[in-house]
């Protein structure tokens, strides 16, 4: 009885040892009691093993983007057009879709703003006013000024925060495509002031600007197997998985301005020097 004893404490010793390790973070030392535990204690089943790999039956869904943006340098300002045709290879009929709006994280009274932590001291930093005055400035996030599909009828849609719902006309069963298009703009934010992963840098001495912009174009969620709808808020940090697709992409900016992104050039003789 004895032994017994001492083994199943062993056991639980061992036990509590593991629950500890999966709760463990990996990108820091602090231990995290919420954290989930499908990547570290996945369930095999016919669309992907135990280690992650697919499986016999595996799939994912597509999403290919023709996208036609425009910069306004002198209002920091996006205006832009995309048609989005999202195919379905799930199993599944889905009679929605979700798409990010991540440019919303910015706007009054998202779930990013009214969770910012605020300082323990009693005096606001001045970092923390120029901040404050950014946002009351002008208003910022996703303007959406039309969803239509592919014959121009009005779509309905819901949005909650940084997620939006597309309600489809009917049911977009396996293996069958849907085109919409979705027409908005937003204000760019002063990535000086507000910091994020994307925004407007203006240099005084030259009264010049340079544009670094993420996470601009609504963009459609992920969804899989294992958690369907990826359609949690984003709060300013950690990142996504994105359906691949083909990304056709037309930019209009300044004459003076030079583009950096990801891609291949389309038209490099009418919209470089020879030397570049």
């Amino acid at each position: 009885m004895k032994l017994f004893h001492a083994l199943l404490l062993a056991l639980v010793a061992l036990q509590s040892l593991a629950m500890a390790d999966a709760i463990r973070q990996t990108k820091g030392s602090f231990y995290d009691a919420f954290r989930q535990l499908d990547v570290d204690l996945p369930t095999p089943n016919t669309y992907r093993t135990a280690s992650g790999a697919p499986g016999s039956q595996y799939w994912q869904q597509r999403a290919d983007y023709k996208i036609d943006v425009s910069l306004d340098e002198s209002l920091q300002r996006i205006t832009a057009s995309e048609t989005v045709t999202y195919t379905n290879n799930s199993p599944d009929s889905l009679r929605y879709i979700w798409l990010q709006l991540d440019q919303n994280r910015f706007a009054e009274g998202s779930a990013a703003r009214v969770t910012e932590a605020a300082s323990s001291k009693d005096q606001l930093s001045y970092s923390a006013l120029a901040r404050q005055q950014i946002y009351d400035e002008r208003a910022h996030g996703h303007e959406l000024t039309s969803v239509t599909d592919s014959k121009g009828k009005d779509l309905k849609y819901t949005i909650v925060d940084t997620m939006m719902r597309i309600d489809l006309p009917k049911a977009l069963n396996p293996g069958d495509s849907h085109s919409f298009k979705i027409d908005w703009a937003f204000n760019i934010i002063n990535n000086t002031r507000v910091g994020g992963r994307n925004g407007f840098e203006h240099f005084s001495e030259s009264d010049t600007y340079i544009f670094f912009l993420a996470q601009w174009f609504p963009r459609l969620v992920a969804y899989t197997d294992y958690t369907g709808w990826q359609h949690k808020q984003f709060l300013g940090r950690g990142e996504f998985t994105l359906e691949f697709g083909d990304y056709e992409v037309a930019i209009t900016v300044p004459e003076d301005h030079i583009v950096s992104a990801t891609g291949e050039l389309q038209n490099p003789a009418s919209v470089l020097s020879r030397d570049q």
